[in-house]
Formats: structure tokens, sequence, C-alpha cells
């Protein structure tokens, strides 16, 4: 469920009536407490496409401090080049990604954060490897990355666990600097359920896709707004958001522990009536196989609930975002 205003298909076709000289390149950029650094970063982005015509899209995903009022001074400020879309409340960053990636009208599409550790620099190099080898999505490769240890270590954890919930490519790294082309950014937005993935998003599309080393800066201004319950959330989305296999492999799981609770019954069988008789089996045996399967069961009916939970809120219409307002140069909606 979304509040869009009006219809995409329709506002699309006003805007192209409107102004004759669609933008080359859409870039949009989530915007969550970095009154400090947006200016910045939008300024760059400037710099570096002064010869073409380019929209960016500041999607303020429910901020505290003034990122709000500088994004909406921007847009006013831009004839029409940059658009702020202003949420309602923080919906995370895959979301406001999506409702930016919904008011786009390039060709090709970048995504990049709003603390000024993606180089605005490199988007011509990927956008021209985009092109170059015919693909939909390339991903920056951090080659000195400038993250905490343990943002670091999250994200080691999260690439290898992706390489079996989504059948991503080894080797492959999900960086949240990427640029894609407009196929996949139709293909993205027709998604309608609640806790978006991106990047599941994009892997259950397509596997056209690359990666170009580029730099990683350090933070223009304040700290990284990812905490372990961040992290923890967002890897659930991917976990299972977009894949039952988890599911499968509670199954094997079960059976795993089945078979071997069979073997461990034949060998106290065995013990009892052949090794050592006059042995009473022990009660601390019986209450850690209690405790044991007890565990297993709660975590499997937790993650089966996780699920049906997650169904029950896409019936029950959970927004992926709530739009308060959208401010095109002069204009607002």
């Amino acid at each position: 469920m979304r509040l869009f205003e009006p219809d995409r298909s329709l506002r699309m076709s006003l805007n192209l009536l409107i102004d004759a000289s669609v933008p080359q390149i859409s870039i949009v950029i989530p915007v969550f407490n970095c009154h400090g650094s947006i200016r910045q970063v939008v300024s760059r982005i400037h710099a570096v496409f002064v010869e073409q015509t380019i929209q960016i899209v500041l999607v303020d995903d429910g901020s505290v401090d003034d990122s709000s009022q500088v994004c909406r001074e921007l847009a006013e400020s831009s004839c029409g080049r940059i658009v702020f879309v202003q949420l309602s409340r923080n919906f995370g960053e895959h979301s406001a990604v999506l409702a930016g990636l919904s008011e786009t009208l390039a060709p090709m599409v970048a995504v990049l954060d709003d603390d000024g550790q993606n180089p605005p620099e490199e988007l011509p190099s990927m956008f021209a490897e985009l092109e170059r080898e015919r693909l939909d999505v390339v991903y920056g490769l951090y080659m000195d990355r400038q993250h905490h240890w343990f943002r670091r270590i999250g994200s080691a954890f999260n690439d290898r666990v992706a390489n079996i919930m989504l059948s991503k490519p080894r080797g492959l790294y999900l960086s949240s600097f990427k640029v894609m082309n407009r196929f996949i950014v139709e293909e993205i937005v027709k998604y309608s359920g609640p806790y978006p993935y991106i990047d599941g998003l994009i892997c259950r599309t397509t596997n056209r896709l690359g990666q170009l080393p580029v730099k990683h800066s350090p933070r223009l201004a304040g700290k990284s707004n990812y905490t372990f319950i961040r992290l923890t959330r967002l890897w659930f989305n991917m976990f299972l958001g977009f894949s039952i296999v988890p599911l499968r492999l509670t199954s094997i799981l079960g059976l795993a522990i089945a078979a071997l609770s069979c073997v461990w019954l034949i060998a106290i069988l065995i013990d009892k009536l052949w090794i050592a008789p006059g042995v009473t089996a022990g009660i601390p045996t019986v209450l850690a196989c209690i405790v044991l399967f007890s565990g297993v069961q709660l975590m499997v009916l937790g993650m089966i609930g996780e699920y049906l939970g997650r169904v029950f809120l896409a019936n029950n219409g959970q927004p992926q975002f709530i739009v308060r307002q959208i401010v095109r140069g002069d204009s607002k909606s």
C-alpha cells in the first residue's frame, strides 16, 4: 500500500508535457538526520553532471533534525530538477529508496547515501560500465571501507547469507551505492508488500549484475544511523522476505535431529542390555534432550510465525511508506 498523488503513470505523462527535456540521469538519496552533509552532496552531484540534465530525488525518512528543511530549500530553488519527498515517519532506508525510485523519470538511475561516503565522482564510470557491459545493475565495490568494524562484520555475514537466500553471485558485494537501468526500476516499484529489500528485489528480477571498484570516503558529518537493532531488522528482511530457504533448512534440521535421536536411542539400548546393564539412565540426560528439542521447536514455530505475520501484514495493507509531502521546484503536492 502506498499513498501517491497523482497516479504514477499520469504524473509521468504530465511531467513530460510540462518539461520536454527529460532528465538523462536520476539520482535517489534517502535522507535521515544529515543536515550537515546533504547540501555538499547535492553540490558535488551538480558539479559532476554539469553538462547533463539530471534529476535528484531527496527522500526524508522521518528525520528529527533540520534535514527536511534543508531538502525543501534545495528543491524549491532547483527549478524542478530536485524533488523532495517527505515521508510521514521513519520507514527504513529501503522503503525510502523505493519511494524515491517511484519518483524517477530518467532511463538510468543511481542510489547513493546522504553522508558523502559514496562519491558522486564515481557515478560516470559506473554508468559507463552499465552501458558497456549491457548490465541491469552495477554495484560499487568499496576498496577501502570506512565503516565501523561492527558494521563490516555485519556486512560480511549478510553477504554470506545472501549467497544462499537470494542466489546472489559469489563475490558480488551488495552495497547501497549502485546504478541501474529503467527496466529494473520499473520492476522494483511494482512490489507492493511490506518490508521491501531492494537488493532482494534486484536479485529476483535479473542476473545481469556487475560491480566496479569505487572509493569509499569518510562521512562528511555526524555518525552512522545503523544500530544493532536496525542491522538485525534489515537482516531479517533479507532472510525471511524473499526466500523460503529458512523453512526448508528447518525441515532438514528436524530430520537430522530425528535421525540423531534414533541413533542415540539405539546406543542407549545397547549400553543398557550388554555394556552396563546395572547403570541407571541419568535424569540430566533426559532434561538436556527435552531442552534441546523444545528450543528447536520454538525456533521453528517462531520462524513460521514470522512468515505468517508478514503475510498478515501484507493482507492488512501494511504500507511500505506514506508520503506526507512532495516538493517539485515551485510546486507542492
